[in-house]
């Protein structure tokens, strides 16, 4: 599944707020989840959007922070003065924060929705590891990060954010393939420096340049954006190869695939699955 929200999503949802909302004082809000549902945020000055991973922090006055994930299913929309969303859609509307100026931000069908002081930020960030488009960025501790389980499949390890922040499914099926190997070999076998430089370099590129947003081939056309990720079963863009998929956890609530051409990617193929003995 090609679409997820990764790290480069979320870091151009936060210009796009900070774009309608940065320096407004806020005026008709509220937080629609049972935990916050009495907070007012009225009066506040939204000062900034920043982002860790795929992680949203929306920074207020008063010491506050709004801390938000979409996961698979949350969005934001921001509306100008004078406009509403659509009636069916505001049931799903988690979080709206209205400005003194008319425009809006609705965010909707969030799975996370926390309000805390902003420094406590660590509580909800700090395990986090380092991300590309931070600028406290540290290339050398992805690479020591990466390389701290030798036997983890390279996939795997991109994947957990703990380990680097804000490469999802996509990203990690395509760095695979742009270092040329299967997604299942060990990170141990893997120039980790090479590719922890590439995923910067690339993620930075979908994240700040028009135009490229997680386009890894060059190629803007409907269907060749990307060498491997969605492309089961058609030729692979460099050799021609049919694209293989697998489901990367059986049961995955995100519905991660893992795509690769076995001919540009050699190495370890899938694993078989593990079955569980009967009864358990």
């Amino acid at each position: 599944m090609v679409g997820v929200p990764e790290g480069d999503s979320v870091y151009r949802l936060a210009r796009r707020l900070d774009a309608g909302l940065r320096g407004q004082v806020l005026e008709r809000t509220s937080l629609r989840v049972p935990r916050h549902a009495t907070a007012n945020l009225d009066g506040l000055t939204l000062l900034e959007h920043d982002t860790h991973g795929k992680h949203l922090l929306t920074r207020l006055s008063g010491g506050l922070t709004l801390h938000t994930h979409l996961r698979m299913q949350g969005s934001w929309t921001v509306t100008r003065p004078g406009k509403r969303l659509p009636r069916r859609v505001m049931p799903d509307v988690r979080v709206v924060l209205g400005t003194a100026s008319g425009t809006t931000a609705y965010g909707i069908s969030l799975p996370v929705v926390e309000l805390l002081r902003t420094r406590d930020e660590r509580q909800v960030v700090g395990h986090l590891g380092p991300d590309p488009l931070r600028a406290d960025w540290d290339a050398a501790e992805a690479v020591r990060r990466l390389r701290a389980v030798p036997a983890r499949p390279v996939v795997a390890a991109l994947l957990d954010q703990r380990v680097v922040a804000g490469f999802g499914n996509l990203w990690a099926n395509e760095l695979c393939f742009l270092v040329g190997v299967s997604p299942w070999t060990p990170v141990g076998e893997v120039d980790v420096e090479r590719l922890v430089a590439l995923g910067a370099r690339a993620l930075t590129a979908s994240a700040t340049v028009e135009g490229a947003y997680q386009v890894t081939t060059g190629r803007r056309q409907k269907g060749e954006q990307h060498w491997v990720a969605g492309r089961y079963g058609r030729p692979c863009l460099r050799c021609g190869t049919r694209v293989l998929v697998a489901a990367e956890v059986s049961n995955d609530p995100e519905n991660r695939r893992t795509w690769w051409c076995p001919h540009c990617q050699p190495g370890p193929g899938r694993p078989a699955p593990t079955r569980r003995p009967p009864g358990t």
